[in-house]
């Protein structure tokens, strides 16, 4: 393999068991969206399953497939669209559908099938979902729509994660507990109640009713500073959350350059003295940003190398110098630990002006995901059966 991403599958199943560990008897439903996180869906669904994980959540129908095909029979969420054309394969698979159209309830409803599915109140994200009111007559037309099982409610909160002023998050809550409230007195049961996203189930454990479905913190990211600091603040014990992605590539070339030479294209870099180059067989088209050109760092040997120019498609060209013993077919992380050094998604956003999240969502597809199970560095904090879960706001 020239460039690879390796998953310490250990690590995926421990951040989960740390969850389980937190809130209880509330059932735990991990998202492995966008191929899980980049991290390989398969990979992310059996490490999180063998964790203590009671659902699982997708975007799509495709992935919702694949987990099927692949014999897990647990809970699937899809909280993506699903086509009307896809409902009966939807159907057949056994899947929890979120829902906010008619036309999704009534093409159901002809399936004469039972369908278990979750309505989604807008409570200020502006995203999928409807209006308190719009929910309530969508329940009702449901409740006369056979075979259509209200199982659900949920929600999806906008800035949580963003700051340590949970003001907007906290009318959020209140117009979904609104929401919740208006269809009971209606006469419609609402069996689950699910909001809470990694942040909402690490700072408010009074509020995570009867399922949180995480996200990046199932593998080992916390959502942002914001969250780690709102949850110090409030003297919150540490999360042992470790991350388990290692994306790696190799040195294809090693080749010295003269002083003044420009490197890459648009001559974005001119040399300042002579120069080694490694090229390295990885670039945009895998999910290495271009945005990175000319600010990110790898790690070969255990020390960092500077990208020197554009990243190109398929090349990146790092600055090796410093680096004596570099050589051809050197192992080199793009992202993770090598030695001493460690680069995280973090900082490998921040170079890149995006989060985490999209970091990792965007290593391609087409790369290979090798499970290597204890690969990731421990993290640094105590032990997941030594923490104890954090008290209410």
């Amino acid at each position: 393999m020239r460039t690879w991403v390796e998953v310490d599958t250990a690590a995926l199943t421990e951040n989960v068991r740390a969850f389980r560990h937190l809130v209880g008897s509330t059932l735990l439903a991990p998202t492995v969206k966008s191929n899980g996180y980049g991290h390989g869906l398969l990979l992310a669904a059996r490490a999180f399953l063998a964790g203590g994980a009671d659902w699982l959540c997708v975007d799509a129908l495709d992935e919702a497939r694949t987990l099927r095909a692949a014999g897990i029979a647990a809970p699937i969420y899809v909280f993506g669209y699903v086509p009307l054309d896809e409902l009966a394969e939807a159907a057949s698979l056994d899947l929890r559908l979120v829902v906010y159209n008619r036309e999704t309830i009534d093409r159901l409803a002809a399936l004469g099938a039972q369908v278990r599915v979750h309505l989604k109140v807008e409570t200020g994200n502006h995203r999928q979902g409807l209006p308190p009111a719009e929910v309530l007559a969508l329940a009702d037309h449901l409740r006369r729509s056979p075979g259509i099982v209200l199982e659900g409610l949920s929600s999806h909160f906008a800035n949580i994660e963003d700051t340590t002023d949970h003001t907007y998050a906290r009318h959020q809550l209140a117009c979904f507990e609104a929401a919740v409230a208006a269809l009971q007195a209606a006469g419609h049961a609402v069996p689950m109640r699910h909001l809470s996203n990694t942040a909402a189930t690490l700072l408010w454990p009074d509020q995570r009713f009867e399922m949180v479905r995480l996200g990046i913190g199932a593998y080992g990211i916390w959502p942002s500073k914001e969250t780690r600091i709102a949850a110090l603040l409030t003297g919150r014990a540490e999360m042992p959350l470790r991350p388990a992605l290692t994306w790696k590539t190799r040195v294809a070339q090693v080749k010295s350059v003269p002083e003044g030479a420009f490197v890459g294209y648009g001559c974005t870099y001119m040399t300042t003295h002579p120069t080694r180059l490694a090229i390295l067989p990885v670039g945009y088209a895998d999910g290495f940003d271009r945005g990175l050109s000319n600010l990110a760092h790898v790690l070969i040997r255990g020390r960092r190398a500077p990208v020197r120019g554009r990243i190109c498609m398929n090349i990146t060209m790092v600055d090796v110098t410093d680096i004596p013993d570099a050589a051809l077919e050197d192992e080199v992380v793009l992202l993770g630990g090598q030695g001493s050094e460690r680069l995280t998604a973090d900082q490998i956003g921040d170079w890149a002006q995006t989060i985490s999240y999209e970091v990792l969502a965007r290593i391609g597809g087409h790369l290979p995901r090798v499970e290597v199970p204890g690969s990731a560095a421990p993290h640094p904090g105590a032990a997941a059966r030594a923490w104890r879960p954090p008290r209410a706001d």
